[in-house]
């Protein structure tokens, strides 16, 4: 999957034969149009995102004059907060019962009220006399919870209620000239002129979180200048994903098997910051409407552990009463939480997906309808967790894919029991389970440094460069064309025991057709693999279906395969034509081959 060029530059130190075939690949390879691409990253991560890459969870507080009962009139839903007893521990504290590292308070939000809770110079909306959000950041910053504020972008719910909540007259008459803030110009100059009065009054907030863009933001560079003013403020931004947002944040997703699995809904690849936020509660909207709305203890604590699992943030979404407290039911689940995570926490923090760029075995379904993820830790990369979100339907044991770690001891983490285990076959299986845990059995999997089984980096050779170079910043795109033919070189014949596959996760993985939408997972589906020794005669050995899943994928060739060079054909990928952004693309980040399998009883 790579230019002509590349492919020759490589030969020099080749046979005949061999340099033939390069020239050949290289130009069947020209006419299909792929590339090797490099995925837009900042050189280094600046100093501003650590404490989001660092983070597991956020609280996301939609919380404002029309939250339930609604008030109309500023000073009277700031007097019923105060009369309620609000105050800004009761929020950080919560959020720490989730291991939450920062708050998201969305109370300038258009179906709100637009309410602004800090005092400002600016008229145009409700604005408090007493300071909520100073109130809140100094809370916070005591006990190490950061704070981030939400910004809409959108006028068009000025009236929803009846009332009018943008005052453009006052507006007006501040800037000396006619605005109309119900329009997007107007409302865009009024919000733009908000987040400079922000950042001038609380230099310890952390961020803006962007409910989309506004035009007059960009045609006067709102964000080129918050970087300029305040290089130490964060950016996220909800279901866009630019370059000058340090964090994209993608909008609860529904339709999932398993439920919780959110992940496999989202479309941005590691290492672009990403963030998934949902509900907490099964039903509602994001804010309190007057009722204690259930919640799905086992959804959420899975969708906690699937993100975490891979490398997204979860931003979850609580409802706060007009005095600041959540409804039973929410209440409840902070609680459950408090005692939950504890026990689990070095599985769920300061980790890494594992299946992904960062190493580790093989997320997904596993063993007799198991699914789970994997998380390795970042300060003993040796340790890995595996995460058994829905246990298996019969039995006391997991299988999954080892992924060429050899495997030295296995312990339940919340138990401290040892378990027993085997390694055979590239699986790693782990037996007499008896405390699964109701939502996540978590298994300390101590492993030995490095990988075995597998040819090292720069052993092989691809057609494109790309394939096997060990970055994951540079990846083969076939830019629509299929089929698509990849050959690998061995350097000499060889044992060839299985392929190793990180597509690149760029598009869901959820089938959607059974909604009416389109299939939209832009990864192999039919392929073939073949050999050669000599670049002319290829013998078929394996043909089949690629599932569509996140995280490394395998394609096992047998025990008595030898050979110099291995193709690997994709004739379609699982996209649907419905789905033009992703139909017959392919994105592949890594094709590794492996020569063995870890063996240990």
């Amino acid at each position: 999957m790579t230019p002509a060029p590349k492919r020759r530059t490589r030969t020099r130190s080749l046979p005949l034969w061999a340099a033939a075939l390069a020239l050949l690949g290289g130009l069947l390879l020209a006419g299909t149009g792929t590339s090797t691409a490099r995925a837009p990253a900042p050189a280094a991560d600046p100093p501003r995102q650590s404490m989001l890459r660092n983070a597991t969870a956020g609280l996301f507080l939609h919380w404002g004059m029309f939250t339930s009962p609604k008030h109309y009139d500023c000073r009277e839903w700031e007097k019923a907060v105060t009369d309620g007893g609000w105050t800004p521990d009761y929020w950080v504290d919560e959020a720490r019962k989730l291991d939450a590292s920062y708050i998201v308070l969305a109370t300038f939000h258009s179906r709100l009220g637009y309410a602004r809770p800090w005092p400002s110079k600016i008229p145009g909306t409700c604005s408090t006399q007493r300071d909520f959000l100073g109130e809140l950041i100094k809370a916070g910053e005591a006990k190490g919870v950061k704070t981030i504020l939400y910004m809409t972008d959108d006028p068009k719910w000025h009236d929803e209620q009846g009332i009018e909540t943008l005052d453009s007259a006052a507006y007006s008459a501040h800037k000396g000239r006619d605005i109309d803030l119900t329009g997007r110009p107007g409302f865009g100059e009024f919000s733009y002129e908000n987040f400079f009065e922000v950042m001038d009054n609380y230099p310890e907030l952390s961020g803006f979180w962007i409910d989309n863009d506004n035009e007059y933001w960009e045609q006067h560079k709102l964000y080129e200048q918050i970087r300029e003013q305040r290089p130490d403020m964060t950016l996220s931004n909800n279901n866009e994903d630019t370059a000058a947002m340090d964090m994209v944040s993608h909008e609860q997703k529904t339709g999932m098997t398993p439920a919780y699995d959110q992940p496999s809904a989202i479309w941005t690849p590691m290492p672009r910051l990403t963030e998934s936020c949902y509900k907490v509660p099964s039903t509602g909207a994001w804010w309190y409407d007057g009722q204690d709305r259930p919640v799905d203890t086992g959804l959420n604590v899975g969708r906690y552990v699937a993100n975490s699992g891979t490398s997204i943030k979860s931003l979850m979404d609580l409802q706060a009463m007009v005095d600041g407290r959540f409804p039973p039911q929410q209440q409840k689940f902070t609680d459950f939480m408090k005692d939950y995570l504890p026990p689990v926490r070095e599985s769920l923090h300061g980790v890494d997906g594992g299946g992904y760029r960062y190493g580790g075995m093989q997320p997904g379904a596993w063993n007799d309808g198991a699914y789970g993820y994997v998380t390795v830790s970042r300060a003993k990369p040796t340790t890995q967790y595996v995460h058994v979100t829905t246990r298996p339907t019969t039995g006391d044991r997991i299988r999954l894919r080892d992924n060429g770690h050899r495997v030295q001891r296995v312990t339940d983490l919340r138990t401290g029991e040892r378990l027993p285990f085997a390694q055979s076959d590239g699986s790693l299986t782990v037996r007499s389970i008896e405390d699964w845990d109701a939502y996540d059995t978590v298994l300390k999997v101590e492993t030995e440094r490095g990988r075995e089984g597998y040819y090292p980096t720069g052993s092989v050779k691809a057609d494109d460069p790309a394939l096997t170079d060990g970055d994951f910043s540079t990846y083969a795109d076939n830019k629509g064309t299929l089929p698509v033919s990849v050959t690998l070189d061995l350097g000499k014949r060889r044992k060839a025991a299985f392929l190793g596959i990180n597509q690149r996760e760029w598009s869901p993985t959820h089938n959607r057709s059974t909604f009416g939408r389109p299939e939209d997972s832009a990864r192999i589906k039919d392929y073939t693999v073949s050999v050669s020794d000599d670049g002319r005669r290829w013998r078929q050995i394996r043909t089949g279906v690629l599932e569509s899943a996140r995280g490394i994928r395998f394609i096992d060739l047998g025990d008595d395969v030898r050979t110099r060079l291995l193709k690997l054909d994709v004739s379609t990928t699982w996209a649907a034509a419905t789905a033009p952004n992703f139909h017959r693309q392919l994105k592949i980040d890594e094709i590794q081959v492996g020569h063995g399998h870890v063996r240990r009883r």
